[in-house]
């Protein structure tokens, strides 16, 4: 079977692995450009176009897919098969109609539910406890084909979106094996997805990231898992950002939302229900610590509390 890939992200790099080690035929790999990074802006390529270039696959970076070169470009390539996972690119019609077996996605979440670009920290955002892997034929719309299989997994209680992300990027490409060895044989039939119960899951924002002490200490609770690695949560502390990477429920607390408190295992802050005790933070300029190491080079004032905003 002779496929074009298309993915850019680290959650796409097992998917392209797998292929290659179960012999099927890459004949090309599609990736994002090249972005800047650092503080040289230096130019760094996707994880997917360094696994590809490592094991001598053809690699193209067209700004876009949508002009008549770029889909005479993917023809003389002569696929049978488009995977794409994560690419990061909407494929106009011109383009999915090239392969002649379709155009199979990986998708991070149990379509319909989470559609969109961020479906794993949008699971962990809501405070989901199921998530999981969906393999689907691609159509014009976002993330709205039909679906050929699903893999579902438990969300760990304290686990992040990274964690999460992590797994689920494993378990996709295990799913995606699945899903041709069954296309293959014709044992998969696909179904049309339920539009009644389809979620969109959006890019995250950074205006996420600053807290917001007047919600619940469950659903701050989820919104630090969510956001951790990017864009990552935080306050504001004597006018400095305090970033906060991990943190667990203190249902029987209660105080000023915002408020900061000391504990025997660290410092804790009052929300609209419960409190937050933080386990992991980070100061501005400054390293990870646990929140009983940082109080002993920072005691708490009277009434100490987060700001709302810088």
């Amino acid at each position: 079977m002779r496929i074009v890939f298309m993915g850019t992200p680290d959650f796409a790099v097992p998917s392209l692995q797998i292929l290659i080690e179960n012999g099927y035929e890459v004949c090309a790999v599609y990736t994002q450009p090249d972005k800047p990074k650092g503080r040289g802006h230096k130019l760094m390529p996707s994880p997917v176009k360094e696994l590809a270039l490592s094991r001598n696959i053809p690699v193209f970076q067209p700004g876009t897919l949508r002009t008549p070169e770029a889909a005479e470009q993917l023809r003389s390539l002569k696929p049978e098969l488009f995977v794409v996972v994560a690419y990061g690119k909407i494929l106009p019609k011109e383009v999915l109609e090239i392969p002649p077996l379709g155009c199979v996605n990986v998708h991070g979440s149990l379509l319909p539910k989470y559609r969109g670009a961020a479906p794993v920290q949008w699971a962990v955002l809501n405070g989901d406890s199921v998530s999981g892997v969906t393999t689907m034929l691609l159509n014009e719309g976002v993330d709205t084909g039909d679906i050929l299989l699903k893999e579902q997994t438990h969300v760990g209680e304290e686990e992040t979106a990274g964690e999460l992300f992590d797994r689920l990027k494993e378990t996709g490409a295990q799913l995606l094996l699945k899903t041709l060895k069954g296309l293959s044989e014709g044992s998969i039939q696909p179904v049309p997805q339920k539009e009644e119960e389809a979620t969109f899951a959006p890019l995250l924002s950074k205006e996420l990231s600053c807290l917001d002490w007047n919600l619940s200490a469950k659903e701050l609770f989820n919104r630090i898992r969510g956001l951790n690695p990017w864009p990552g949560a935080y306050g504001i502390l004597d006018g400095k950002k305090l970033k906060i990477h991990r943190a667990r429920v203190v249902p029987y607390l209660s105080g000023e939302p915002g408020t900061l408190t000391e504990l025997a295992e660290g410092m804790a802050v009052f929300c609209k229900e419960g409190a937050l005790l933080l386990t992991e933070i980070q100061p501005e300029n400054g390293k990870k610590m646990d929140s009983k190491s940082y109080l002993m080079g920072h005691p708490l004032t009277p009434g100490a509390r987060f700001a709302k905003e810088i």
